[in-house]
């Protein structure tokens, strides 16, 4: 008995390699089968028109003429010497610096408003409202923002002369413009991080809050200590995802100001289009599209790299 044992030992052994090995082979041809169509479509859709934007830069391609001479870097030397592009390059950083920190803190503390509800109908109605201009086209939001913004007619100038002050030239006065975007911008915008935020804020811990009320800790202590420390994987997805959405906002420039007055709302993704659709000069715009591609690029990894010490909460 003991020899017919010993055995029949090896056999169960390689029996169990065999069952493990098969489970083995199972999982790699799932995660093949699963991952293929989308790597083929990341392919199709994302690396092969970023190689072939950065080829066409280094051309003066225009698809109205036979020939595109190639010119190598001669087009991103011409972006050094064009004033027009370095005002839009410092154009989109000031709409990036106001605009994405505004969305932050106000979704942040709106999430923090509608999580304090008590009565689930109310907090769900509140969420659906914010997040219901985030439904609508951001071209379709910007024509009505423009019969707002409007210096004669327009609603917001109206309460203001209705209160006893001036109107506002919001759109035409080069102070003004960009700030006028902006706010037509985070209305837009909004929702998205409201949802995101009340589900990061009913993610932590009651416990931690109770604990933080035996102790004395105010509202404020409370936000400082627990709240902030314990959404922070919240915050730096909202901060990237926003930063990458921000940097090529476009329909509402377009629509709202077109890039004026005196260039003051021109931004990268708009002067993309314009040299592309506008004058064809494609590997101009190519170059402007590899600089944006460069600068989202470098800003991903600072915030990812910067996210990174927060992440042992």
């Amino acid at each position: 008995m003991r020899v017919q044992t010993e055995t029949n030992m090896p056999s169960k052994e390689n029996q169990h390699q065999k069952t493990l090995s098969d489970l083995y082979k199972k999982k790699r041809q799932f995660i093949f089968v699963t991952l293929t169509p989308i790597m083929v479509l990341f392919m199709i859709f994302f690396v092969i028109p970023i190689v072939w934007g950065l080829l066409l830069s280094l051309y003066q391609y225009n698809p109205l003429n036979a020939n595109s001479p190639f010119v190598g870097l001669e087009n991103f030397k011409e972006l050094l010497r064009d004033d027009v592009f370095k005002k839009t390059f410092w154009n989109t950083f000031k709409f990036i610096i106001i605009a994405v920190p505004g969305n932050i803190f106000l979704t942040l503390f709106i999430a923090i408003g509608i999580s304090k509800i008590r009565s689930r109908f109310f907090q769900d109605t509140f969420r659906t409202l914010y997040f219901l201009p985030c439904i609508a086209p951001l071209a379709a939001s910007a024509v009505v923002w423009s019969t707002l913004f409007n210096s004669d007619r327009g609603l917001f100038n109206m309460i203001l002369t209705s209160i006893g002050f001036s109107g506002i030239d919001w759109l035409t006065d080069p102070t003004m413009a960009m700030y006028s975007v902006i706010i037509m911008t985070l209305w837009a915008d909004m929702g998205f991080n409201i949802v995101i935020f009340i589900a990061g804020l009913n993610a932590i811990p009651e416990m931690f809050y109770e604990a933080a009320d035996l102790d004395g800790a105010g509202k404020w202590d409370r936000f400082r200590n627990i709240t902030v420390p314990l959404l922070s994987r919240t915050t730096l997805f909202i901060t990237i995802m926003t930063s990458l959405s921000y940097f090529q906002m476009f329909p509402q420039f377009q629509v709202l100001t077109n890039g004026e007055p005196q260039n003051e709302t021109r931004v990268l993704a708009l002067s993309i289009y314009d040299h592309a659709f506008k004058y064809f000069n494609m590997g101009y715009a190519s170059a402007i599209a590899t600089v944006l591609f460069l600068i989202i690029l470098i800003i991903t990894i600072i915030q990812l790299r910067v996210g990174k010490s927060n992440w042992e909460y």
